[in-house]
């Protein structure tokens, strides 16, 4: 008889031992807890958290693979049904084995597995963790867009000065360029005194003779 690659042969053959397994996986599905040898809860553990792994998937392919290891109706919907959506949180770990006592008899080592369908308690998350989740969160600042208009004296408005930033003192800066560059254009020559249209009108009205 080939020796097997991983863990200890259980029964005569190959076949047998997949039956074998695939029994104890029933009753361990069915009744949620089960006492057997230490070895055998052992070679179990992988098989039940595998078939775990089906039931969470849900779907008809996971269900007809579960099905043709079983070859139990009633033990694989129990594990769709009830276990599955225990264990939705879970990540693993869905089985725990617990040395109990040695058999009368053999003085065999024997073990409980039994389904961990206890509520998941989730682990607090470092601050690092939550600094990093944040920043990759947060979404990214685009540049502040400003406009300045300039009045011109001439009641011309100058067009829109864009400042690609939101630094004050270069917005100063480009205010005073802009001041700068159109001052020649807005200076207007002062106003000249009215001049008298004649003599006549010049002429005050009491040196009228």
């Amino acid at each position: 008889m080939p020796k097997p690659t991983k863990g200890t042969r259980l029964g005569g053959g190959p076949a047998h031992e997949r039956l074998l397994l695939a029994n104890l996986a029933v009753a361990l599905f069915t009744h949620k807890s089960i006492e057997t040898t230490e070895t055998k809860a052992k070679r179990l553990r992988p098989l039940a958290e595998r078939l775990v792994t089906f039931g969470k998937r849900g779907d008809l392919h996971a269900r007809r693979r579960v099905l043709g290891i079983l070859r139990n109706k009633d033990a694989t919907h129990e594990l769709f049904t009830v276990i599955a959506p225990q264990v939705e949180l879970r990540e693993g770990g869905y089985t725990r084995i617990t040395k109990t006592r040695f058999r009368k008899g053999d003085n065999a080592s024997m073990a409980q597995i039994e389904l961990v369908l206890e509520p998941v308690n989730p682990k607090p998350k470092s601050a690092k963790k939550t600094a990093a989740a944040a920043a990759a969160a947060a979404p990214v600042a685009k540049p502040v867009v400003e406009e300045v208009v300039v009045d011109a004296p001439v009641d011309e408005v100058v067009e829109a000065v864009v400042v690609e930033t939101a630094d004050t003192a270069e917005v100063v800066a480009a205010v005073e360029s802009v001041e700068t560059a159109e001052a020649p254009a807005t200076d207007a020559a002062p106003e000249a005194e009215p001049v008298a249209e004649s003599a006549d009108d010049a002429a005050p009205e009491g040196d009228d003779k």
